[in-house]
């Protein structure tokens, strides 16, 4: 059984007992947390689409850690003019398990 939901602004393929990594979210570590826009469910083969959301099903998760991805790079430059520039960027990302995907 797996869920397509639309959390933070970002949709997630997710499944029961797994980690998905997302934004930053006000949460503490070990709080439980609802995802309730779920687009799709699929139930070993028996597909369930919403429109645009499926009323009453939500996705369970607990936050178990904050981290920060890994850093990306950006780097600028003008050809022959002199002009070179470098800037680093790290994403605040959450560590959530996904427990239970109810209808």
């Amino acid at each position: 059984m797996y869920a397509i939901v639309d959390y933070l602004g970002k949709q997630y393929k997710v499944e029961a007992n797994q980690f998905i990594y997302t934004y930053r979210v006000d949460a503490e570590e070990g709080a439980s947390i609802e995802m309730d826009k779920v687009l799709l469910i699929d139930d070993a083969g028996k597909v369930t689409v919403g429109a645009p959301t499926i009323a009453g099903a939500k996705v369970k998760g607990k936050v178990l850690s904050h981290l920060r991805d890994d850093k990306v790079l950006v780097f600028k430059k003008k050809r022959r003019k002199g002009y070179r520039k470098s800037q680093g960027h790290r994403q605040d990302l959450t560590k959530i398990l996904v427990e239970t995907i109810s209808k």
